[in-house]
């Protein structure tokens, strides 16, 4: 898949991929789609026992026909894997999905693969399954779980556009934030597209219920949370 320059009326400006990210994933399985709406050519993709369990083998014939399996048994040889698809010039991408804070992955095994991916333009993505965040070298860190789908237009008792909830936890160069995210399939030869959307705000039980300090004259009128 590609992804082309979003419309003008897109809500909020997309953040730019960086060349390596982690993601850390939810049981669900939303992290597929968001990484592979990014991924274009061939693609190295790496799977330890752990995550093939948990995650199960993702579906790489339609999307990804340039897709490359593989599934070590142990996270070690993932991360060795994973560093010498990114020095292959024939690759647009490596993923590599690992289970847990295996101790093979510190801060030196994610710098080694941070620094491999800058110096022969090969994106990394580091899917993290059952996992605390530990210091890392990686670029980005984001954080994917799989909302509702939209509504279907044509029909509405079938699901529509698949819709991720995606929040950029940390990064070098773009602040930190959380979207609603929706996929357009091209068509006619053309990209794939994210788009990318304020997630709406939440209301409190307060401000639902119409008690708690605002609706006691000490916030905003109306019940409504101060956002500034």
């Amino acid at each position: 898949m590609r992804l082309s320059t979003l419309p003008a009326n897109t809500p909020v400006t997309a953040p730019p991929p960086a060349r390596s990210a982690e993601v850390f994933a939810a049981p669900d399985g939303a992290f597929q789609g968001f990484v592979m709406a990014h991924l274009q050519g061939p693609v190295l993709w790496l799977q330890d026992r752990q995550s093939a369990r948990l995650a199960g083998r993702p579906s790489l014939a339609g999307a990804l026909p340039q897709a490359l399996l593989m599934r070590p048994a142990h996270p070690r040889d993932v991360l060795i894997a994973a560093e010498e698809g990114l020095a292959c010039p024939a690759l647009s991408a490596v993923v590599a999905e690992i289970h847990g804070n295996p101790t093979a992955l510190n801060f030196t095994a994610t710098r080694r693969l941070a620094l491999r991916a800058e110096a022969h333009g090969v994106t990394l993505w580091l899917i993290r399954h059952a996992a605390r965040p530990e210091p890392s070298a990686l670029r980005d860190r984001w954080q994917v779980t799989a909302l509702p789908s939209a509504p279907n237009p044509d029909d509405a008792a079938a699901p529509g556009a698949p819709l991720w909830r995606v929040e950029l936890l940390r990064a070098r160069d773009k602040r930190p934030g959380v979207w609603v995210v929706s996929h357009e399939a091209g068509s006619d030869g053309a990209p794939d597209r994210l788009h990318f959307a304020a997630e709406p705000a939440r209301r409190t039980p307060d401000a639902a219920t119409g008690t708690g300090s605002a609706a006691s004259g000490g916030g905003p009128a109306g019940g409504q949370r101060a956002t500034g």
